[in-house]
């Protein structure tokens, strides 16, 4: 497993993904930061800034509990399909997200 520390709004995230697809999820969120604002809606959705990954990850406090990562990019895939966006073509930034959920959902599945 790797994990990714997040910077949200709200404090910090720790996401843990099989280091196989960790490459995908930072890919990503890069990609998503740079389409973000060619959105036209007044609402963008807020994404966090990646600040770190490693392969160790020792929390002291449950205060910023583990996410695994397909519920972590399940929730990415349903703030994106919610978004009514009319001028801006999501499909292809949803087609990413959810290739990488099919994947995560396939890799639960083997296991």
């Amino acid at each position: 497993m790797r994990y990714l520390i997040l910077q949200e709004q709200t404090g910090l995230r720790f996401v843990a993904m099989p280091e196989s697809h960790m490459y995908q999820l930072v890919a990503l969120l890069k990609r998503l930061h740079k389409e973000i604002g060619k959105l036209t809606i007044a609402d963008r959705p807020e994404l966090p800034v990646i600040i770190a990954e490693c392969t160790g990850l020792e929390l002291l406090s449950d205060a910023c509990p583990i996410e695994e990562g397909l519920a972590y990019v399940s929730r990415l895939e349903r703030c994106f399909a919610a978004l009514q966006e009319s001028e801006y073509p999501l499909i292809s930034l949803l087609t990413e997200i959810r290739a990488l959920q099919a994947q995560l959902e396939f890799l639960n599945e083997e296991e």
